[in-house]
């Protein structure tokens, strides 16, 4: 703290101090006396530079010219935040005494109960935390007594008081505590689930009572109730974190079919989407995801997957409407990508379909520039050498093709079938 605003602050509280009076009764939002917010704003100055010892006596003097309780509240609590337990005690007794007989001050008790425990003094603070909560039925003092016999290690009795103070509004972090002495101090771990599966019944999927509940469905490996919890806190929440848990554990399962209807339903995750759909050969979809998708980011990837999948799936391999579309696709592809699949197939389209195989020839040779031994390409070379009545040109291409894809290939098989039936012909007309 500045040397200007020391000065300050003992200035002020040395002209406040000898004017203060408890008579002040205003409302906290009601100004007392002229300089109270200067001093409201020294003391939170004073406590954001981490200086507990001018904030306490700020705060003194607040309440001693206020009368406020807020004020007396804050000089407590930072007393007891800076570890000044014992001063704290002794500023709580002065208080207690100014009050009315017969009175309680229900958060005087609390720091009180608050500073004993800070100093390890449990017994006292026991006897003090049970006097209150018998007087407030209050959930905080409920969870209060609780506290004190977590830390004594008797979870039974923490237990029955958690119980009352969840009694009263069905606090979620009051059932967390709940469940966890339940699950890991008494080994009680069928109760513990049971406790958080009706509270999510009754009170809805919240990410503390849900997390907590697929965490103790982890730890008993029941991949089944995880997946009912993270999808409901998908659902709950829309956070993706939870929507790839859900993925990973439909993954784990090998369940593809709801994965699918998961992904499509929430939208997560359109990339590995496709995957499953090309993976079950769900081709119309394919194609309709993969221009989606393309709209989107503009990636050739997904309208030369757009293209492949609509020829692939297509009913009519021989429909010119279909064919143009396809070919169309893959001009447009091939124009900002490299990749020599995109180049083979619509040169393989071109040479299949009649429809210029010279052209179609020269788009397979590019593709075999960037891989010269791919099995996929030296076919669709020999097709073309075929289609051009080339056809010892392509049996000599085919013999390296079935050497890679094997004889049992049907593609491969139908076209040496066709290749040898050409060479034949050649040799009855000569």
């Amino acid at each position: 703290m500045s040397k200007l605003l020391s000065s300050l602050l003992l200035l002020s509280l040395f002209l406040f101090s000898a004017c203060s009076t408890h008579e002040n009764k205003l409302p906290s939002n009601v100004k007392s006396f002229e300089d109270e917010d200067r001093l409201a704003i020294f003391a939170l100055y004073a406590s954001q530079q981490g200086d507990a010892n001018s904030t306490i006596s700020i705060f003194e003097v607040l309440y001693e010219k206020s009368g406020k309780k807020e004020y007396r509240d804050e000089e407590i609590i930072t007393l007891i935040q800076s570890h000044q337990n014992e001063r704290a005690l002794k500023k709580i007794a002065i208080y207690r005494s100014e009050l009315d007989e017969g009175v309680v001050d229900v958060k005087l008790e609390r720091f009180n109960i608050t500073a004993l425990m800070e100093l390890k003094r449990f017994d006292e603070a026991k006897d003090k935390a049970l006097a209150l909560v018998e007087y407030t039925k209050q959930e905080a003092d409920y969870q209060q007594v609780a506290s004190i016999y977590l830390i004594q290690g008797r979870y039974e009795i923490a237990l029955k008081y958690l119980q009352s103070a969840y009694a009263i509004d069905y606090n979620e972090k009051v059932l967390d505590k709940m469940a966890i002495i339940l699950y890991v101090n008494l080994n009680r771990k069928q109760e513990a689930i049971s406790y958080l599966e009706t509270h999510m019944r009754l009170h809805g999927c919240s990410e503390i009572t849900c997390m907590r509940l697929g965490s103790f469905y982890s730890e008993e490996n029941n991949i089944d109730g995880m997946l009912r919890i993270y999808t409901r806190l998908y659902y709950n929440t829309k956070d993706k974190k939870y929507a790839q848990t859900v993925v990973k554990l439909y993954t784990y399962k090998k369940e593809t079919i709801p994965l699918i209807g998961f992904l499509e339903e929430s939208g997560t995750d359109d990339v590995l989407l496709l995957q499953l759909y090309t993976r079950t050969k769900n081709y119309p979809k394919v194609v309709s995801l993969s221009n989606k998708l393309y709209k989107k980011e503009a990636d050739p990837y997904y309208l030369g997957q757009s293209a492949i999948f609509e020829y692939e799936g297509a009913k009519d391999k021989n429909s010119k409407k279909m064919i143009n579309s396809v070919i169309h696709k893959l001009e447009t592809v091939i124009k900002s990508s490299d990749n020599p699949m995109y180049l083979n197939y619509l040169g393989y389209l071109l040479i299949d379909h009649d429809i210029d195989v010279e052209q179609g020839m020269l788009y397979v040779r590019e593709a075999l520039k960037v891989e010269s031994q791919s099995p996929f390409y030296l076919d669709s070379l020999a097709w073309a050498y075929y289609k051009q009545g080339k056809c010892k040109k392509a049996l000599k291409i085919m013999k390296k093709v079935r050497i890679n894809l094997g004889k049992d290939d049907p593609e491969v098989s139908s076209h040496v079938k066709a290749i040898k039936k050409c060479i034949k012909k050649k040799g009855k007309k000569r």
